[in-house]
């Protein structure tokens, strides 16, 4: 399966495809599937209290239910991966990649079928969804490529004195890979892995609100793998700290600043730190100057704050926009919102999902409030004829300078635009932010590009990309790497520098015959 859909895209192109979408969106909302087990050592277990996730789409409607695991069956996934690791270890990288290339072709014969679970446990659309899928199979060949590249990430050093010297990077241990619900298949994919062809073993705790989804991408891989490499534990926050407080040797995390940054905390405290490699959230702008294509613009904008309902890391949450051009821009750009159609994924023409859960979506009512008393709400607002979780886009203007609404991350379908008087000033504005994930311009100025890309405080960029302006990232393509608040390690996935997180530094000398 090549990769025929990206974040990208606008429509499928696929009839086949689409009537295979709906059967399979239809069935994971018939057939919840039973209540989903934990896997340790290779083997089901059925431990715990159930939970149930409701589709977002129809209040009621339970698409997936597991088990919560204590801190008991937490450590007993550990201790299973703990007693694979050292063969697992010292399995070569090309096996391991082998192993993993395979799997592959699990996720080519399920792709309707996962993105149907998808947008049943998420309310994504069809493209979106399946997007998703795609992009696990690239990351998979991302990572086995990246390994071949790099031999195996073993270095022959100078020799001295007869001496043979060489450098390794060698895997720390035990993973524990902590998913987010918003792309359930594909950031658990990323991070467990990249953490598995480096020679780790894992632990994956899927997000409690999308279980379903995460499990059978799990179930994928660990198919491939020897019994014990691979181990999955369902539950919410309690499981997850009791994931990083066990005996692991690292954690791979994607979600918010509050959490990942508490999970920084936690391996940091002992006799040595332990590596967290977390991709968190971001307050992420997108300036247009006043020789922007203010088309191009204002497509790239909605693209990348209104997709998944704004319930991306990389959404753009803010508009930087030089005075002179502001109100030609906010007409375009509630002309774009005017085209997204809310409503369920199981419409073709569904551009805007719910969003998640009624947390999020009470988050949405309060902004909207604040908006409405503090400054200007341009178009947008929930969607009452749909349920309590649908809202069109929502875009605000005139908040006063440094406003919350333009600092923290709302995770919603919810855009902020601010006016300034020059280049200097939308800077300052866009680098005011915590976050440093992802950052737009639109401007016909080189040298307005040129200052922005040395000094925008992002790590991931996009200029004048009608696309999306501060979203897309694809595997190989674009790394997906966050600065300041949105990551704590300085490299990102997707890209060429990540494996080496999930791995540690060894320089070995062997004496030559005497």
């Amino acid at each position: 399966m090549s990769s025929q859909l990206n974040y990208g895209s606008t429509a499928l192109g696929d009839s086949e495809l689409d009537e295979q979408f709906e059967a399979a969106l239809a069935d994971a909302r018939r057939n919840p599937a039973g209540v989903l087990r934990h896997l340790i050592a290779g083997q089901p277990v059925e431990r715990g209290e159930v939970f149930e996730r409701v589709d977002p789409c129809a209040a009621g409607r339970v698409v997936s239910s597991a088990r919560t695991a204590d801190a008991d069956l937490v450590q007993e996934a550990v201790s299973a991966a703990r007693a694979a690791a050292r063969d697992w270890r010292r399995t070569g990288f090309a096996e391991r990649v082998s192993l993993l290339r395979a799997a592959k072709e699990g996720f080519n014969a399920r792709l309707a079928e996962l993105g149907g679970v998808i947008a049943a446990e998420t309310g994504k659309t069809r493209v979106e969804a399946l997007a998703e899928v795609y992009e696990s199979v690239d990351l998979v060949e991302h990572y086995c490529a990246q390994t071949e590249l790099n031999q195996g990430f073993v270095r022959p050093m100078k020799p001295a004195g007869g001496d043979v010297n060489t450098d390794v990077l060698r895997p720390y241990g035990v993973f524990g890979v902590i998913t987010p619900f918003n792309f359930p298949v594909a950031l658990a994919v990323n991070m467990t892995a990249a953490a598995l062809v480096t020679g780790n073993t894992v632990v994956v705790k899927p997000s409690d609100k999308t279980p379903r989804s995460t499990a059978i991408a799990m179930e994928i891989l660990a198919a491939a793998l020897p019994a014990g490499v691979l181990n999955i534990v369902h539950g919410g926050a309690t499981t997850g700290a009791a994931l990083a407080e066990a005996a692991i040797d690292g954690v791979a995390f994607t979600g918010s600043a509050a959490v990942g940054w508490q999970l920084v905390r936690t391996l940091s405290d002992g006799p040595w730190a332990r590596p967290v490699l977390a991709e968190m959230g971001g307050q992420n702008p997108a300036i247009v100057t006043d020789t922007a294509d203010l088309d191009a613009a204002a497509v790239g904008i909605a693209r990348s704050a209104f997709g998944l309902s704004g319930q991306k890391c990389s959404a753009c949450r803010r508009v930087i926009v030089d005075r002179r051009v502001a109100d030609q821009l906010l007409e375009r750009l509630a002309a774009e919102c005017a085209k997204l159609v809310v409503g369920d994924p199981s419409d073709p023409r569904t551009g805007l999902g719910p969003v998640i859960d009624g947390a999020i979506a009470a988050r949405v009512e309060q902004a909207l409030a604040t908006a409405h008393r503090d400054g200007r709400v341009v178009t947008g607002g929930r969607v009452d004829e749909l349920g309590p979780l649908f809202f069109s886009p929502i875009v605000v203007t005139d908040l006063p300078a440094g406003h919350p609404l333009t600092r923290e991350e709302l995770f919603a379908p919810f855009l902020t635009v601010i006016a300034v008087d020059d280049f200097d000033a939308a800077l300052r504005e866009a680098n005011a932010s915590d976050y440093g994930l992802s950052a737009g311009i639109f401007t016909g100025n080189e040298s307005e590009t040129e200052q922005f890309l040395d000094e925008i405080e992002a790590g991931v960029v996009y200029v004048n990309r009608r696309a999306g302006a501060t979203t897309g990232a694809w595997p190989g393509i674009q790394s997906f790497c966050g600065w300041k608040a949105s990551g704590s390690s300085g490299k990102g996935g997707l890209g060429p520098w990540y494996l080496p997180g999930f791995m540690r530094e060894q320089s070995r000398t062997v004496a030559g015959t005497p």
